[in-house]
């Protein structure tokens, strides 16, 4: 191990770990994977191996090159001859075009659930938003991404538009958030993660506007806090 970066170390006794057999392998290390990849664990240009991973995961080799080989399709790796896969990078300019059409598809769709969820969809997704806080407040990220991937999507799958939530999701995974790392357990972490009840608290109480208000404001925090490394000065 003594190739992997600092961040990818850490990394190993919080993201990656024994994937049960009865789990899709493939579909399980690729989630695990691009989650930590998107939140700045696995940093850009870091470069992992078939065998390292697979020992990691405590599977063959077979399901996490087969996975790699999806993400490197993804834009998320690329293959390094004989060396394996090289985490690409995406630039603040390309970071910054993926929020705004973010912030441009999933703010209507969250002000159009106004009125649409019954109190029993509320109290389902109050769960979700404090699994999220769960795992923000233990410094688990790649829990965390996943989690909030599907809090953000599942609530725009209610919208009714599969091809939105097709668009939302394939720009999340173009999403990366390599500062997000050094944030853990930072306010500003704890801080997003109590939006997501800020939200639902917005759509029971009618409040559209504000609502979507605060989803381009949640949105923006992958630039303005997470989007570069900061300085070591």
């Amino acid at each position: 191990m003594g190739w992997l970066p600092m961040k990818w170390r850490d990394m190993t006794t919080r993201a990656i770990g024994k994937i049960e057999q009865s789990e899709s392998l493939r579909g399980r290390i690729g989630e695990s994977l691009s989650a930590a990849i998107i939140s700045g664990e696995l940093s850009p240009g870091s470069l992992v191996s078939v065998p390292t991973l697979a020992a990691q995961f405590e599977v063959s080799a077979t399901p996490v090159r087969e996975a790699m080989l999806d993400l490197a399709q993804r834009g998320f790796v690329e293959p390094v001859r004989n060396k394996g896969f090289r985490v690409t990078t995406v630039s603040l300019e390309e970071l910054r075009d993926i929020i705004e059409v973010r912030q441009l598809l999933e703010a209507p769709a969250m002000r159009s659930l106004v009125g649409e969820l019954s109190a029993d969809d509320l109290a389902f997704w109050r769960e979700q938003a404090t699994t999220i806080a769960g795992h923000a407040e233990r410094g688990e990220l790649t829990s965390f991404i996943e989690s909030d991937r599907n809090f953000h999507l599942g609530l725009i799958g209610l919208h009714g538009n599969s091809r939105l939530v097709a668009m939302v999701s394939e720009l999340r995974s173009q999403t990366r958030m390599v500062n997000l790392a050094a944030m853990r357990e930072s306010p500003e972490l704890a801080q997003s993660a109590r939006e997501h009840h800020e939200m639902l608290d917005l759509l029971e109480s009618g409040n559209g506007a504000e609502l979507e208000e605060l989803t381009v404001r949640h949105l923006s925090h992958v630039v303005a806090w997470w989007g570069t490394p900061k300085s070591s000065d």
